[in-house]
């Protein structure tokens, strides 16, 4: 029997361990990639600790062999990482907000290292998801990314199958609702790089002899950097209100 070489504790600690490590791997800001293993690994183990007294009782009893253990354990780490990537999902709404930014003030060649998303990308993008992160920190919404894997254990019990029909309808509609964010906020910069087109269209047909391009060019990037500075705290709340109005409503957290 399993229960005769595997102690009790071990095995419930190792079950809360399994989520909350795929759910640190990927959370936005926990599992950034410029954090070092270790310290993630420890923030795991902590967090691990503190939440199994409060978890214990949902917890199934140990299996009968092996395979049924690892059945149990890939379930649960499947478990965590869908939940960590809820966060993620979300961040993109962000990165696709600098995206459309970039193109639309003349800045689509301007690129650098993006740390959320782990590639090259818009250097509107970088800096709207790293201001992104750092607001989920300072206005404590990372309490709610943890309470979000606390109450999880009450939506997705453990031992029960891995509903991946469910988490796949929730990715795609989460994945369209960061599409949405990411326009939402841009809009106004598209708006106003619709009109500066516009004009600069009618000049060039009526006045020829103007070199448009030499003009349209640095006042594209002013005006954008201008509009950019006026909306972007609106942009931003309206991030902050969107991910956590989506933790509350998915997992029931407050």
């Amino acid at each position: 029997m399993l229960a005769e070489i595997l102690s009790i504790d071990i095995y419930l600690m190792t079950l809360v361990f399994a989520r909350l490590g795929g759910a640190i791997m990927v959370l936005p800001g926990f599992g950034e990639s410029t954090i070092p293993a270790r310290m993630r690994l420890g923030l795991a183990l902590a967090l691990s600790v503190i939440m199994l007294p409060l978890v214990s009782g949902a917890l199934p009893p140990p299996p009968a062999n092996l395979p049924g253990l690892a059945v149990v354990l890939v379930q649960e780490l499947l478990i965590g990482i869908a939940i960590g990537s809820f966060g993620r999902l979300l961040i993109t709404g962000l990165q696709v907000a600098g995206t459309f930014i970039a193109y639309n003030i003349g800045l689509g060649a301007a690129q650098m290292f993006d740390p959320s998303a782990q590639q090259q990308g818009a250097i509107t993008g970088a800096f709207m998801t790293t201001i992104g992160v750092t607001l989920l920190f300072s206005s404590n919404l990372h309490h709610l990314m943890l309470s979000a894997l606390a109450d999880s254990y009450v939506v997705f019990v453990p031992g029960a199958p891995f509903p991946a029909g469910d988490f796949a309808l929730v990715a795609s509609r989460l994945v369209a609702d960061a599409f949405r964010l990411g326009l939402r906020i841009a809009l106004p910069i598209i708006i106003i790089s619709f009109l500066i087109y516009l004009s600069m269209g009618l000049m060039a047909r009526l006045m020829p002899q103007i070199q448009v391009f030499f003009i349209a060019l640095p006042l594209q990037i002013l005006v954008g950097f201008l509009v950019l500075a006026a909306t972007i705290s609106a942009g931003l709340m309206l991030f902050l209100e969107t991910f956590s109005g989506t933790y509350a409503s998915l997992l029931g957290v407050g």
